[in-house]
């Protein structure tokens, strides 16, 4: 999908890691930048191998305004605790980025006609946050968001991110720690809390995650 002007994509990654932070990007690009998005192989980024989202990254990051905001998981706790509503967190992301993204393009004096966020719930959410930083840029929320260009960009930004810090928390805490939240993820959040207990894992792990109980349940797997 191909909308006119110059569009400023929003989209997330890790929303549904149990390991590993949120991650929310922005990216600025107008119509004139399609053709170089082809060309470098711009997509969906669950379309793509990290190695290739690595080097894609690199490219946008140079080239264009954006914004990447990392909720690690100490930090996402912490908020999330307080709100203990995931998509209103996602909401004040979502707008932190949007603005900043702004302020970048337009210090190199672009024109902004529009943002375009995946859609993540419902939408006076990101309207109320924007609303609350005084930001009056018309927004779009889509399902299935990352078919827009500056939208599949923000995914591959947000996910660059997501698994280079995963690569971090897995080399500080010495274990290959997986994406995702299925029962594989369950086993080495067991074997993650033997092996350096409960406040480690906290900061490492979101805390709402049904698998963070199951992790605690350690003893029971022995």
């Amino acid at each position: 999908m191909t909308l006119a002007g110059n569009i400023i994509g929003v989209d997330e990654s890790g929303k549904g890691d149990f390991f590993g932070p949120l991650v929310v990007a922005g990216l600025l690009a107008g119509d004139s930048d399609l053709a170089y998005f082809n060309e470098i192989g711009v997509r969906d980024s669950k379309r793509i191998t990290d190695n290739r989202i690595s080097a894609i990254d690199k490219l946008l990051r140079v080239r264009y305004p954006h914004s990447v905001v990392v909720l690690m998981p100490d930090e996402y706790n912490r908020r999330y605790d307080k709100i203990r509503n995931l998509n209103v967190l996602l909401a004040e992301c979502h707008a932190k980025v949007i603005v900043d993204v702004m302020k970048r393009g337009l210090e190199r004096g672009v024109r902004i006609d529009l943002a375009i966020s995946d859609k993540f719930g419902k939408k006076e959410r990101l309207t109320s946050a924007l609303t609350q930083i005084e930001c009056g840029l018309r927004v779009e929320q889509l399902v299935g968001g990352e078919a827009v260009p500056q939208v599949a960009a923000a995914s591959i930004l947000a996910r660059a991110e997501f698994v280079r810090r995963m690569q971090e928390l897995s080399k500080e805490f010495g274990l290959d720690l997986p994406k995702g939240a299925s029962a594989q993820v369950d086993q080495v959040g067991r074997q993650f809390v033997t092996q350096l207990g409960q406040a480690a894992l906290e900061r490492a792990a979101k805390k709402h995650f049904k698998n963070f109980q199951r992790s605690l349940a350690a003893d029971l797997f022995r």
